[in-house]
């Protein structure tokens, strides 16, 4: 049987910077991440993952796959990691290459074939020109996505067929309160160890709810579907979930959310609104902070990403923030914002569009976070979690440095 490699191509760095940390495969859209619908479509094969050469460290910490390591005797189906699998690619067939506008999807590839491949030609879309030119190129029709407000588009659809594929629809195995309305119950699940207590309102009836094992929805909080609250995490009193919330394990919020994706492990527990953003790991969202994802001209948005300024076409584009970073009370960013990895923001007033990864912001000026001590305090809010900072991910943190320092150039930041 066939090994199913997922890849990264050369067109990562477009969903930077919720990437920095992570092979792209690893980003949610719905219930699951993208990787977890290609193992879905793929039932019974067996896995393994090309990456970047400084992520495969912390990824075999937390992933039982093989990482940049494939079996030299067996057929590979070669699958990017942008792609957002709702249907099976044949794994038996002629060697081919599947491109869709200039991507390759994947690569069916014979034992041998497959040998001569490594991580660094994926990610140099150098795969065509390393095999022979009489390998069959076929052009598909296939999702791949290339930009984070690309996946917040998607987000909603792929939490109802998530849902479809994943829930036992209708079933109710934690403990719900009297006084709590549930209103399309068909379309609900609530797992076991939930709590969800008075005067909340699970409104399935434009989409399906799914409280995972060990949530907690405090009183007067209004839960509208399509939306998910991964495992353990908190749901604040008066909270305002709209349709696309999409809160991953291990997070607490509260105010007012609409189709947006926190990772896991990040918190915005107050007052506030968040829309049409996607959130990292390891963020702290301090009290009413808010992001617009709505010009006043209701144009369309133009976003600055690390390396290029990019039109989206799209009415509705809000923050992007990477693992790490935190917001000061009352933060407020504009349409369209992108904060870097392992960002302080603690000005008064808007911050820029754009912010450089480790960049520690305030009313006097931007200077250079620290790796040394962005390494603390990820030792710090780690252990409020009963979770530990490991050699790999501080020597990541400290490489991370290093490779956005011409982020911080661009920006005119001292070192």
């Amino acid at each position: 049987m066939a090994v199913i490699c997922v890849f990264e191509d050369d067109r990562w760095s477009d969903l930077l910077p919720l990437v920095y940390c992570r092979p792209a495969c690893e980003l949610r859209c719905g219930m699951s991440s993208l990787l977890e619908k290609m193992q879905r479509a793929y039932p019974g094969h067996r896995f393994a993952l090309f990456a970047r050469d400084y992520l495969a460290a912390t990824v075999r910490e937390r992933s039982p796959l093989p990482v940049n390591d494939l079996p030299a005797d067996q057929d590979v189906l070669f699958l990017n990691g942008r792609l957002l699998a709702d249907k099976a690619i044949p794994v038996d067939g002629p060697e081919e290459l599947g491109l869709c506008d200039g991507s390759l999807v994947y690569a069916r590839l014979r034992a041998r074939s497959a040998a001569a491949l490594t991580p660094r030609q994926f990610l140099d879309g150098a795969v065509a020109r390393a095999l022979p030119h009489t390998t069959r190129h076929v052009e598909v029709k296939a999702k791949l996505l290339r930009y984070y407000w690309e996946i917040i588009n998607h987000n909603e659809a792929e939490l109802k067929r998530d849902f479809a594929d994943l829930a036992p629809a209708g079933e109710i195995r934690g403990k719900v309160y009297d006084g709590v309305y549930v209103l399309g119950k068909e379309n609900v699940f609530i797992g076991e160890g939930a709590v969800v207590k008075p005067c909340c309102v699970v409104d399935a009836e434009e989409g399906p709810v799914y409280i995972a094992e060990g949530v907690k929805v405090m009183p007067n909080s209004c839960i509208q579907g399509p939306a998910y609250i991964g495992p353990n995490s908190t749901i604040q009193m008066a909270a305002r979930l709209r349709e696309g919330t999409n809160i991953g394990e291990v997070c607490k919020v509260g105010g007012e959310i609409e189709n947006s994706i926190l990772h896991s492990y990040s918190n915005k527990q107050h007052d506030g609104f968040l829309g049409h953003a996607y959130i990292g790991q390891w963020v702290n969202l301090a009290a009413d902070t808010i992001n617009s994802d709505l010009k006043n001209t209701y144009g369309t948005v133009r976003v600055q990403l690390p390396h290029k300024l990019v039109e989206t076409g799209e009415r509705f584009v809000g923050l992007a923030m990477g693992d790490h970073s935190k917001s000061a009370i009352a933060s407020t960013f504009l349409t369209g914002s992108v904060i870097g990895f392992c960002c302080n923001v603690l000005t008064s007033g808007f911050p820029p569009k754009f912010l450089a990864s480790f960049s520690w912001l305030t009313d006097s000026g931007c200077l250079p976070y620290s790796p040394a001590l962005a390494v603390e305090v990820a030792r710090r809010v780690l252990a409020r979690r009963r979770k530990q900072v490991t050699e790999a991910d501080a020597a990541l943190l400290h490489k991370l440095y290093d490779l956005t320092q011409p982020e911080r150039d661009i920006q005119g930041m001292e070192q």
